[in-house]
């Protein structure tokens, strides 16, 4: 099964003026990096705790289809399926009708139950489907908005430039705090 990203959140939980104001900044000369420091701090959130934090698409694809029919989801929180599509054995593509296949939510992993014609997709796949707490700033959970907030601080802090560290944590200690109780861990 291959997750692959179509398009990311339209917003970053953190905007690039309330980073400047939280590291009492006044000038805008760093504006750039600010963006591409939140932006990382996000994408290393969300691959600690295997949630995606705002909305955005993605697609998964696996060949062959599983034979007890179920398709556990490697991202989370699910938001919509928009589209299962079903590859035939000469790699035509048709959209499988919403009859035969099944969201459910409450597991965990979030999976896809199939049935009819997509248990018969003998050339793999396709499920579109978008991610994520929300659409907006305000749908992210606070402790995770919180843990990028200080991810792309710490980032901005300590770039490279201080003595060698002998001891490298993966995450700095308060931010592996806060996302330790949204981290979804990866079973067999």
């Amino acid at each position: 099964m291959t997750p692959l990203y179509l398009a990311g959140p339209a917003v970053e939980p953190i905007g690039v003026p309330e980073m400047r104001a939280f590291l009492r900044l006044e000038h805008a000369d760093e504006d750039a990096l600010f963006g591409a420091l939140l932006r990382a701090a996000r994408l290393v959130v969300e691959a600690t705790t295997r949630l995606v934090v705002l909305e955005q698409s993605w697609r998964i694809a696996l060949a062959p289809v599983p034979e007890d029919g179920v398709v556990r989801l490697p991202l989370a929180p699910i938001l919509a399926v928009t589209e299962v599509r079903a590859f035939d054995a000469a790699d035509v593509a048709s959209v499988v009708p919403a009859s035969d296949w099944r969201l459910e939510r409450r597991a965990d992993p979030v999976r896809i139950v199939l049935s009819g014609t997509a248990l018969e997709a003998r050339g793999g796949l396709e499920i579109d489907l978008s991610a994520g707490f929300g659409a907006t700033a305000e749908a992210a959970p606070a402790p995770l908005v919180q843990a990028i907030r200080l991810l792309a601080a710490h980032w901005f802090e300590n770039r490279g430039d201080g003595p060698p560290q002998t001891e490298r944590a993966s995450l700095p200690l308060d931010v592996a705090a806060l996302v330790a109780p949204f981290r979804r861990l990866r079973m067999g």
